[in-house]
Order: C-alpha cells, then sequence, then structure tokens
C-alpha cells in the first residue's frame, strides 16, 4: 500500500491486508444460527434459579452451561461489533452488532440470580461443593472472590431498593454527557491558515498542537473559557456525584469511597498513596525540568497551559511501510524471546490485523476479541513512526490476551483494567529503546523523546493528579463540607502549580478543567493509567538490563490471566506496587530521559 490523498473503498484493498473475521463465523447466516442456538440458552439457563443450593452437581452443571453460553456469546458481540467497524456505511453488520447487544442485555438479566444466590449461601456449603467435585477446584479463587463481597451485600429487599437508586446514581454522568457533547457549543477560531472554524472538543486535541501560538490560545481561550461559563451547573453535577459514591460507600459498609473503589480487586490504599505521593514529590525534579525544556526549546517568555503540547520535534516523513513497521517491532522485541516474536508473526501472518484505512471504517486503533477467537487488531495504518508505535502497543494487548487465553481455562481468561494497559506499555518501551539506540538522526531523537516526556507526563504525571483531586473531593465531603464552584477552582489551581511548577502561568481558564473531565464520573479510576505505566516500565527496565530471570517472569505475567489478584500476579513477576520502588525506578528512567534530552536539544 502507497499513501494516497484518497481513502479507498473497502472492496479495493487486498484480502492480506484485511483481518480474517471469517475465522470466527463463514458467513453472516452461520452467525444467525449460533444467535438463534444462544438466544434458546439463555431462556433455558434460567431454570437454574433458586436451585444453586441443591448441591454440588447441580452448581456444576450451572457453571458448565454458563461457560459455554457466555463463550458463543462473546464470540457473537465480538464478531459483530468489528465487523461492523470495517465500514460503518454498511447496515446488516449494524444490524447483527444491535441484535447482539441485546442479547447480552438479556443474558444479564437471565443470569442476575447468581451473585446474589451464592452469597446468600453459607461459605462451607461453597467449600463441600469444591470438594465434593474435583471439576469445580478450578473455580476456587472465582469463590473466594466473589464471596469476599458478602460483607457489604445487603438485605435481599435493600439490594432490590439500591439497584433502581442505581437509575438515580447514572443522572449526574448522563446530564454531564448531554451537557457537554450535546448543549454545549464553542466560539470559532482562525485555524493555522487563517480560516474560521468551529471548535470542538475533536478539534481541540489538533489545536493544541499547532505550531502557532496565537491558534493554541485561542483555542484553550475558546474551550475553557466556555466550561467557565458552565461552573456552577457542572459543580452541582460533579457534586451530585460525589454524593452517590459516598451514598454507597455507606450503605454497603465501607470505610470511605475509596474502600469501596479499590475493594474489588483487592488494591490496598496505600498503592493510591503510592501514585500520588510519587508525583508530588517529584514534580518539583522532574515535571519541572520538562516545563523549563519545552519553555527554552519553543523561546518563550512566558509558559502557559496551551503551550504544552506545541511540538518540539517533527515527525520524520518517510513513509515506514507496513512490513518495514513489523521487522522494526520484531527487532525491537527480540528481548521477550522467540516464543513471543513468533506468536506477533503468526498475528500477521494469520490475519488477527485490519491494517490500513477505508472508507467507513471506524478510526483509531483497538484489540479485540474472546475467549475462543484470534485477538485481533484495528488499525488505520499511515507509515508514520507514531503508527508504528500504535502496532506495537495494540499487538502488545492481543498478545497478553494470546497468552492468557491459551493458558488459563475460560474462567481466568481476561485479565483486570488494573493489568490491562502493562503488556500495550511494556512493547512501546521495548520500541523507544531500540529506536533511540539505533537512530543517527537527531531529529528522530528528538522526536522520540517528546514522545515519551508526552506519555510519561500524561499517562503518569496528569492521571496521578486528576487521582489527588479525586481523593481531595471526596475526602472534603465525607468529612461533612459542600463541593463548590470555588472549591473545586482552587484545588485545580493548586495541583496543576504544583504539578507543572513556577516556570507555568496558571490562567485563570485553566483552573476550571476539572469541569470537562469525563472520567471523574467514575470515581478512583484513573490511577491504574499510572500503575500500569509503572508496571511496564519496571518490567521494560528489567528486561533491557537483562535482569536474570525478567523475560520469563513477564511471560508467566502473559500468561496468568486473572487468575489471582492482580496485585499477587504482578508481585509474582518481579513488580510490587504496594512497595515504592517501581515508582522510583519509573522516575531514574523518566530523569535518564530528560538527561538525553538535554543532550540533544543542548539545553
Amino acid at each position: 500500500m502507497t499513501k494516497s490523498n484518497e481513502v479507498p473503498e473497502r472492496n479495493t484493498i487486498p484480502e492480506e491486508f484485511k483481518w480474517n473475521l471469517e475465522a470466527i463465523y463463514p458467513t453472516f447466516e452461520e452467525w444467525q444460527k449460533k444467535f438463534d442456538e444462544v438466544k434458546d440458552k439463555i431462556e433455558a439457563i434460567k431454570n437454574y434459579a433458586g436451585k444453586l443450593g441443591e448441591g454440588s452437581s447441580t452448581l456444576l452443571a450451572f457453571i458448565k452451561d454458563d461457560e459455554e453460553l457466555s463463550l458463543e456469546l462473546n464470540k457473537l458481540y465480538a464478531y459483530a461489533n468489528m465487523k461492523s467497524h470495517e465500514d460503518l456505511r454498511e447496515t446488516k453488520p449494524m444490524e447483527l452488532a444491535g441484535l447482539a447487544e441485546s442479547l447480552l442485555v438479556n443474558y444479564s438479566s437471565a443470569v442476575a440470580f447468581f451473585e446474589p444466590e451464592i452469597l446468600a449461601l453459607p461459605h462451607e456449603y461453597i467449600n463441600d461443593c469444591i470438594k465434593n467435585e474435583h471439576e469445580l477446584t478450578r473455580y476456587e479463587f472465582f469463590f473466594r472472590k466473589l464471596l469476599r463481597e458478602k460483607e457489604h451485600v445487603l438485605s435481599h429487599e435493600l439490594e432490590v431498593l439500591l439497584a433502581k437508586v442505581g437509575e438515580l446514581k447514572a443522572v449526574p454522568e448522563n446530564a454531564f454527557t448531554l451537557l457537554t457533547d450535546a448543549d454545549m457549543k464553542f466560539p470559532d477560531i482562525q485555524d493555522e491558515d487563517g480560516n474560521v472554524t468551529e471548535l470542538t472538543e475533536e478539534r481541540w486535541y489538533k489545536f493544541s498542537r499547532s505550531s502557532n501560538r496565537d491558534v493554541r490560545k485561542n483555542a484553550f481561550t475558546g474551550i475553557y473559557g466556555t466550561y467557565a461559563k458552565y461552573k456552577d451547573a457542572i459543580g452541582a453535577l460533579y457534586s451530585g456525584s460525589v454524593k452517590g459514591d459516598i451514598f454507597y460507600a455507606t450503605t454497603r459498609k465501607y470505610s470511605s469511597s475509596l474502600d469501596m473503589a479499590l475493594f474489588g480487586e483487592n488494591v490496598p490504599e496505600s498503592v493510591y498513596s503510592h501514585v500520588v505521593d510519587t508525583a508530588r514529590n517529584y514534580s518539583s525534579k522532574l515535571m519541572y525540568r520538562l516545563v523549563n525544556l519545552r519553555k527554552k526549546v519553543l523561546g518563550l517568555d512566558e509558559f502557559h497551559y496551551y503551550d504544552l503540547n506545541a511540538p518540539i520535534s517533527h515527525e520524520p516523513e518517510d513513509e515506514i511501510k507496513f512490513d518495514d513497521a513489523v521487522e522494526l517491532a520484531l527487532k525491537a522485541l527480540a528481548p521477550l524471546g522467540e516464543d513471543y516474536t513468533n506468536n506477533f508473526k503468526r498475528g500477521v501472518s494469520e490475519r488477527w490485523i485490519d491494517i490500513y484505512e477505508n472508507k467507513g471504517k471506524r478510526k483509531g486503533a483497538y484489540s479485540w476479541g474472546s475467549y475462543g477467537t484470534n485477538p485481533y487488531v484495528l488499525l488505520n495504518y499511515n507509515g508514520t513512526l507514531h503508527d508504528v508505535f500504535t502496532l506495537v502497543h495494540e499487538m502488545g494487548h492481543s498478545l497478553h490476551s494470546y497468552y492468557s487465553r491459551n493458558n488459563q481455562p475460560q474462567v481466568y481468561a481476561d485479565y483486570t483494567i488494573l493489568l490491562a494497559e502493562v503488556a500495550s506499555t511494556t512493547n512501546e518501551a521495548l520500541l523507544l529503546e531500540y529506536l533511540l539506540k539505533n537512530s543517527d538522526s537527531t531529529e528522530r531523537k528528538k522526536w522520540l523523546l517528546d514522545y515519551y516526556y508526552n506519555m510519561v507526563r500524561t499517562t503518569f504525571f496528569r492521571q496521578a493528579m486528576f487521582a489527588d483531586y479525586e481523593r481531595q473531593t471526596h475526602e472534603y465531603v465525607e468529612a461533612g463540607n459542600v463541593l463548590t464552584p470555588d472549591y473545586l477552582n482552587n484545588l485545580w489551581r493548586d495541583l496543576n502549580a504544583k504539578c507543572y511548577g513556577p516556570e507555568m502561568v496558571i490562567d485563570p481558564e485553566l483552573c476550571v478543567e476539572w469541569a470537562r473531565i469525563p472520567h471523574f464520573y467514575s470515581a478512583f479510576y484513573v490511577y491504574k493509567y499510572s500503575t500500569g505505566f509503572t508496571a511496564a516500565n519496571a518490567f521494560a527496565s528489567a528486561i533491557l538490563n537483562h535482569e536474570e530471570g525478567a523475560v520469563s517472569r513477564y511471560l508467566k505475567f502473559l500468561q496468568s490471566g486473572g487468575s489471582d489478584y492482580s496485585l499477587n500476579i504482578l508481585r509474582r513477576a518481579g513488580v510490587d506496587l504496594t512497595s515504592a520502588e517501581p515508582f522510583e525506578r519509573t522516575m531514574k528512567f523518566f530523569e535518564q530521559r530528560l538527561n538525553e534530552g538535554d543532550d540533544v536539544w543542548k539545553i
């Protein structure tokens, strides 16, 4: 494939560049046949309701039937959605995706009895079932994790009431989405060529990276100035969301809303604190240096938030053909061993990857699939160095899924969100190291370092700042105080000043940035980006330093899926997030890269 100004139709792209979804279902007719079978099985599985306490054989029969059902259901769902993403103009795949979505909802409703019924049974009954049925021993951790929730489960009547309250809890987020996506309008600005263009959230991303400072500033003022006009309404919505979190935590007898959020994955609050404290402790040493470097390279007298994304390097323009991108990836990932690189090659040759852009194709990139399918990758490859990073990132996800699904039973094949970005980011770190070591171009080194700086800033420090904000706002309300826009603005100002330092001017518009962050309506989620980045850097550092057993421990991590609590899986692989060590290691790695930046930019 060569670059062209015109995006091709899908039917003009050779088959070898498309993913092979026919390996799941050869035809739509075969999909429909399986759909009808699953629909009948969903009705049949309802017959287990109220019978799980009748003995170990009944419990095992339900689990087997449920696994068989969910296996085919997830294949139906993944196939239909991926097929629809090939060309969003095609109606048939969209119809299948809608049917699969409805079927998934029906399934969830049909098996909703399972957890309450299990939690209502004595622990001794479950233990006896596991002893009596050898096949149930496989599910021991599954049941142990489920039964751990029992102390926070209420009576049937209160659980029904809480379920109904759940609709109210969703109101702040739904209202925020409608307000910011549908009702809120941003002003027009002039682009780099002087053309008047409508400002949107999507276009802000592009404008914030403009080499024209007036464009960056006007986009910043337009976006954040508009949010400032709605700060009272959005502040009330966020306050309602926080109160909802606290209501659920109190009702379910957790010590705090943060305790409730961490409980499910058995994460101690010390891990959350390591994220926040590391960012706080190292901002003055490292983030201030990064801001100063960017300020000097850009030649600015004053540095503002809208200068953070301004380019201080230029991405190499030479087109990297996809085959060459694969070769680069294989060389960079060679430290992981032949088994890993052979499976990477297998993914390419067996057409796991949908490579090129076509008209109507879903934008962006992702890794998807299910137990019983290949771990597919959607790309919109265009031959840039950034696209090579996207390739290794998404294949990191897919090979993590491949190893998990081929080494774990279905019940443990999926890894948790806490682990989800580790393998992909480890691959990126290995690629970055390889390219830096093998590049004789100063401009390429600048781009690579700038790429890494943006990653560590946005994935670690910014997410840690978000985590700090969430903890402070929830603790403030838990102490009996009321969130106001002025409190939120002042808190956000202080957090940004501490993160970026005295070299960055804190504009009044920046103080309302909290109002545009949708993640805050899913409380205490964002810290996982920082832990994932930390674990990945720890793995990459150990592998690149040839530490004894580092590669085998890492592959064991990939194979572990969700067979234990996430922190235990990481600990066995050599990364202990309950310790400060991996966070310190990540900061040392960042400092090393900043030193390299001082050399190439001659700061």
